[in-house]
């Protein structure tokens, strides 16, 4: 059931290596042994990209790649941080005190936005310290949703060194909320997903109110994750947060077209649905109502009838004050059509006709087309790995994740996965010596994995 908590499993450590070499390396650390593990696991999003926090369904699967950190809670109010990689620094602090840099999007400060949604959910005067030993084995700013895995699995390690309860939906709310302390606007996909996936299906994810529905992928396809090796990091750079901002401008401004209360309206998925129209619908009305060339701030403030004083105190963002011009009508035509591609996808899966696989793969290209067309989100090592991955015997092939670097999803025929990924190492990586450093988590094939869960010595 996706509305209970995460469960707790108690486990052999001898059965699993790396809990064991967690354990271990924990005692060498903090002298003592943790008292239970965590963890969350990163995802790959099949379709629907950049329409989380428009307000429409998503399609993501979680991944084996994950978070997992092993805690002792201490007496002291101090929480001290470290990572099984070197190039991540120890961090401590007081649980009092919490401090999250913006300017910095250090790993720590990620654990921190989880520990402190959790704490200030529940109003916690004295929340417990703890010592906590990291270990991810997702590629960092790859587009997997590593930053994610980690506020879900600081989350579920403050709640449950603190002797709470919540379900499943409520973490994933208060994590998509709490990951914007880092100067994120993300949409809750990610933590949604790390939480309520299933082994074995990827799931709908429907928002406002939070939910999942399973999605049963079709047999004779293998999902394969791609990484262009470009990283991309949303805190670290304004690209994310100007389309966040793009698709709030467009839902003002064709809300305002239709006589709608605009200065309410803050997604483009509420607009539809103050219209009660279809998405077919929407992207006539958006042909309509924006122009393809883009928008000054002056035209915005001239259309919506305010100056530009209120357009950059009431609407704008801190961080985009500077910005020049928008492009609003892009922006929504990607949206409202990449919201009907996902809804397409689950028919097709649910369904399942004879020629489902090429559907699929049909809607995954259009995807990427959009991305790289209307939503500027792709790069061009992004759109030379796609034109691999499909040279190669890929049905269908498109970016996952924010974009802008990171990994690309393919769909590719079960039969033929060995020599695809033969020949996708070969043409990708192979060819760019440089890139060769990166190559044993490049390229993998991937099913759907299980949601964050505790795990207890038995």
């Amino acid at each position: 059931m996706a509305g209970d908590s995460p469960s707790a499993l108690p486990v052999q450590l001898v059965e699993q290596p790396r809990l064991q070499k967690l354990k271990e390396m924990f005692i060498s650390k903090f002298g003592s042994a943790p008292k239970f593990y965590a963890r969350a696991p990163g995802r790959v999003n099949l379709i629907g990209e950049h329409i989380d926090y428009c307000g429409y369904a998503v399609l993501p699967m979680a991944i084996e790649q994950d978070i997992l950190i092993a805690v002792e809670p201490v007496q002291t109010q101090v929480v001290q941080l470290a990572n099984t990689s070197s190039s991540y620094l120890d961090f401590s602090t007081s649980v009092n005190n919490i401090q999250i840099n913006k300017t910095k999007p250090q790993w720590h400060n990620y654990f921190l936005c989880g520990l402190k949604g959790i704490q200030e959910h529940f109003g916690l005067n004295n929340p417990t310290g703890m010592n906590c030993l990291l270990d991810g084995t997702i590629p960092p700013s790859s587009g997997l949703s590593s930053s994610s895995a980690l506020v879900c699995c600081a989350g579920l390690v403050t709640l449950r060194a603190n002797g709470k309860t919540l379900s499943k939906v409520e973490l994933a709310e208060i994590c998509t909320k709490s990951e914007r302390y880092i100067g994120t606007e993300g949409g809750g996909m990610d933590q949604s997903i790390s939480f309520l996936a299933e082994e074995g299906t990827a799931k709908l994810i429907e928002f406002s109110p939070l939910r999942a529905t399973d999605v049963r992928l079709p047999s004779g396809a293998t999902f394969v994750i791609a990484n262009s090796c470009v990283e991309m990091n949303k805190a670290a750079t304004s690209h994310y947060n100007i389309r966040v901002m793009e698709c709030r401008l467009a839902t003002k401004l064709l809300s305002k077209s239709k006589g709608l209360e605009w200065r309410k309206m803050l997604r483009l998925h509420d607009v539809q649905t103050k219209l009660g129209v279809s998405l077919e619908e929407m992207l006539t009305i958006v042909e309509e109502v924006l122009h393809p060339e883009p928008y000054s701030a002056e035209e915005i403030c001239k259309c919506l009838g305010i100056s530009l004083e209120e357009l950059r105190s009431q609407i704008l963002s801190q961080n985009m004050q500077d910005v020049s011009t928008f492009k609003l009508y892009q922006r929504a035509k990607h949206v409202y059509s990449e919201a009907a591609r996902v809804l397409e996808f689950q028919k097709i899966c649910s369904e399942a006709p004879a020629n489902a696989l090429q559907l699929l793969g049909e809607l995954m290209k259009q995807s990427h087309i959009s991305c790289r067309e209307m939503y500027e989100c792709s790069c061009p090592e992004l759109d030379r790995l796609v034109d691999i991955c499909l040279q190669f015997g890929a049905i269908g092939s498109r970016l996952t994740g924010a974009g802008w670097g990171g990994c690309t999803v393919s769909m590719v025929p079960t039969d033929k996965l060995n020599t695809f990924l033969k020949n996708v190492k070969k043409a990708y990586y192979q060819m760019d010596g440089q890139r060769l450093a990166g190559e044993n988590i490049s390229l993998f094939a991937t099913k759907p994995g299980r949601g964050a869960l505790v795990f207890v010595e038995a």
